[in-house]
């Protein structure tokens, strides 16, 4: 009776709080400047308001062969050309923001409501976008590849169920979804044995693809597991954003109030849960069990990474990670100053919180796309994407010292100070300023040691040797790219490294 009477308190509060909160997210849309953090072109391709038609990638083949505008994907930074990332897959982005609205009904409103509520904001699909673009660079690489199209080509004919039927299987207890009535079943009555008759679909045999003629060539088609592949992704992105602003009382995420702010502690963190378990349904339809594994391990990280940062915060005396960095990629310290040990925990938190998601499900996404066991483009994949989502973090703990939170969309200005949390820019300055360390050690809770730390932060070259690691990934990332064959898709993949460490906010 007790959790009944809580649920019901909830959903009162969410009715109650609902009409303010949609009027304050569409004053703050009107208001704000919706600008993709990582392009300067195609804002609107972010916004999710298009009403471009999905995609036909029977289409995508003939557009990118065309010669009518070649200029079509590109944008000029100074006096080069560079191919857009976000204008070459604006349809997919498109329709995998408004598709995936579908796969997060629940019979509980208030809970498909803040499943829902960051999806309708402004975003980057980082995410996203990297494994729509590692698709495009290596499908038609693969020796599986003939196997996978052909698998595609099966269900687009009809012949093979497809992706987009109901997460909530009719022969198994449904989670009622209003979204899909027809295929769920309510509590309205006793669950009844459902008679299920036998399969209609007949047995589908693949042809034999012959190894000694397959030719490697980029095929400039995306695969309906890819688009999925690139919804979980950021269906799981955005539930590790729900359970982080519980965890740091976080009161704004996107430019507008986050999720405990909106609806409380309670269902933001159940809204998180209940897109994992979407998530985790929709992974499984995928059909490749590496993929499964690597996107399933991802969630291990990011669960990982938050213990990792907790013991920072609350025991730093357990924190013994054990890992070597590469040679050249931190400064030599000086006895006395930030012990290696420090920078490894730091970096290795880094990759578990935020770049495990990127490299593994672009390298996923690859795997989906015919790559065998042997073969290198996944590990092109994991590589560029490991890099370039640890400069991504980098930029991100850079721009906490210098931006507003109106223009980075969340809290800033020594957030991850006032959380405790020594980044890069305040693990540099502890290098040309010893007064650093004791605010570290203390996790800057005495009076005035936020101020202080971002006064000494600001005094140091540590927003700038930040800028400068991050930069180092991102070549990395860059570098690897050399394995691929030149095409549009590969082009913008080093376009993102790029603008990964340009960007403002």
């Amino acid at each position: 009776m007790r959790s009944f009477q809580s649920i019901r308190r909830l959903e009162v509060a969410v009715c109650k709080n609902r009409r303010q909160i949609h009027a304050f997210a569409s004053h703050a849309a009107v208001q704000r400047q919706v600008q993709p953090v990582l392009e300067p072109s195609t804002a609107s391709n972010l916004t999710g308001n298009s009403t471009s038609p999905p995609p036909d990638q029977s289409q995508r083949t003939n557009e990118c062969s065309s010669k009518q505008n070649p200029n079509k994907h590109t944008f000029a930074v100074g006096n080069t050309q560079t191919t857009d990332p976000f204008a070459l897959v604006a349809p997919e982005l498109d329709q995998l923001r408004n598709s995936m609205i579908t796969l997060m009904g629940s019979a509980h409103p208030g809970l498909t409501q803040v499943a829902e509520y960051y999806f309708k904001q402004p975003s980057k699909l980082l995410r996203p976008l990297l494994v729509l673009l590692f698709s495009l660079a290596t499908n038609g690489l693969g020796h599986g590849w003939r196997h996978k199209s052909w698998l595609a080509d099966c269900e687009a004919s009809g012949s093979k169920p497809g992706l987009d039927a109901p997460l909530s299987r009719p022969d198994v207890l449904n989670d009622w979804n209003p979204n899909i009535p027809e295929h769920t079943m309510s509590f309205s009555s006793v669950f009844d044995l459902i008679r299920m008759s036998p399969s209609s679909v007949s047995q589908l045999h693949a042809p034999l693809f012959s190894s000694t003629e397959f030719e490697p060539r980029v095929a400039n088609k995306l695969l309906p597991t890819q688009l999925r592949l690139a919804q979980i992704a950021e269906m799981i992105h955005v539930a590790s954003l729900l359970h982080d602003d519980v965890i740091d009382t976080s009161p704004l995420r996107r430019g507008v109030p986050s999720g405990p702010a909106s609806f409380g502690n309670k269902l933001t963190v159940l809204g998180g849960d209940f897109l994992l378990g979407r998530a985790s349904a929709a992974l499984s339809r995928l059909g490749e069990s590496e993929v499964v594994e690597l996107v399933a391990s991802t969630i291990t990280n990011l669960v990982e990474g938050e213990v990792m940062q907790v013991r920072e915060v609350h025991m730093p005396e357990t924190l013994m990670s054990g890992d070597i960095i590469e040679p050249g990629l931190i400064t030599e310290q000086r006895p006395g100053r930030v012990s290696q040990e420090r920078w490894n925990v730091y970096l290795k938190k880094t990759y578990l919180k935020t770049a495990s998601l990127i490299a593994k499900t672009a390298r996923g996404a690859v795997v989906l796309g015919g790559t065998q066991e042997g073969e290198m483009w996944k590990e092109v994949a994991y590589a560029y994407g490991r890099n370039l989502g640890i400069a991504f973090q980098l930029i991100d703990d850079m721009l906490d010292f210098s931006v507003s939170d109106a223009s980075f969309g969340k809290p800033s200005g020594g957030a991850d100070l006032r959380l405790g949390l020594a980044t890069a820019p305040a693990l540099y300055a502890w290098e040309e300023f010893e007064e650093m360390g004791p605010l570290i050690q203390r996790r800057f809770e005495g009076d005035g040691d936020v101020d202080l730390a971002r006064q000494i932060v600001s005094s140091s070259k540590g927003v700038a040797r930040t800028r400068e690691l991050a930069e180092t990934y991102a070549a990395k990332a860059r570098e690897v790219l050399a394995h691929l064959p030149d095409s549009e898709a590969k082009a913008a993949l080093h376009t993102m490294t790029e603008l990964v460490v340009r960007r403002r906010h």
